[in-house]
């Protein structure tokens, strides 16, 4: 029995899992509106750009086009910092319509689809698949991984994103709605035994990781006192004179990352995996 899903068009968008497309189930529905409020100005935001950016260009196909998927593109604000390169072939994936709405009136010329990725694959077959911060909001991410490798060619790459340390546990967590965080062993393996060779292996968020640190013990407990929009917004929002300096900071890490230093702890772990 074939896992390719069949689809159905909703507002110009192939749904290939329809029935979820508007649920909000793993990931709070206002976050999409935060995330376009906030991208241009988050020092976050502009650091795993320009990162995951470099990442990227540095695995693709020495030949022709690149066929890249993009797995929980949310608003697209990563497919537009690639989009300019012609080397690449995009899709843009999400499971929530909302965020593709936003995508698509930002991109109207990319490839978009609706898609839950631990439902089966769509059919087709990628030469590099992303997934920047998404598998720690699925409750099934080995099957998630499992259908990842369906859809890439062979010896194609995955380059794979996640919170790291449990122990950074906070009340962030679960207003985002993750699942997990994971620590090194537990996704490199989960990789490993679903078709990947890990190529390289790294922590983000490695310079301010004493200031998350520290942030994250004092974030464990529940706030009554304000809606989850409102929390989320406190958490995520900095101002303009603290972006300039974590700014700063989080250059020092893309600078090690991008001369192949193995970060050894961070708020994030980065991944690149080549199918087996």
């Amino acid at each position: 029995m074939s896992d390719n899903l069949p689809y159905t068009v909703v507002e110009g968008i192939r749904c290939y899992s329809p029935e979820v497309a508007s649920s909000y189930a793993d990931y709070p529905d206002e976050g999409f509106d935060l995330t376009e409020k906030c991208r241009e100005s988050s020092f976050w935001v502009r650091s795993r750009n320009r990162l995951f950016k470099s990442i990227v260009y540095d695995y693709l196909v020495s030949t022709g086009k690149t066929k890249l998927l993009e797995i929980g593109c949310g608003t697209g604000d990563f497919i537009q910092q690639i989009i300019e390169n012609e080397k690449l072939e995009i899709t843009g994936s999400e499971i929530y319509l909302k965020g593709l709405l936003h995508a698509k009136k930002k991109l109207p010329n990319v490839d978009f689809i609706q898609f839950d990725i631990t439902q089966g694959v769509v059919g087709e077959e990628f030469d590099l698949i992303v997934a920047f911060d998404v598998i720690e909001h699925i409750e099934n991410d080995v099957g998630a991984i499992s259908n990842v490798n369906k859809m890439l060619n062979k010896g194609g790459c995955l380059i794979i994103t996640v919170p790291q340390h449990m122990f950074l546990w906070s009340k962030l967590d679960e207003i985002v709605k993750h699942k997990r965080r994971y620590s090194r062993w537990e996704l490199l393996a989960k990789l490993q035994e679903n078709g990947f060779e890990i190529n390289y292996c790294t922590s983000f968020l490695f310079v301010l990781f004493p200031l998350m640190l520290i942030s994250r013990m004092f974030d464990k407990g529940s706030d009554q006192s304000q809606s989850d929009k409102a929390a989320f917004e406190k958490r995520v929002k900095f101002s303009t004179v603290q972006n300039w300096i974590f700014d700063l900071f989080m250059r020092i890490d893309e600078t090690l990352i991008r001369l192949g230093i193995s970060l050894p702890f961070g708020g994030t772990l980065v991944v690149v995996a080549k199918k087996r």
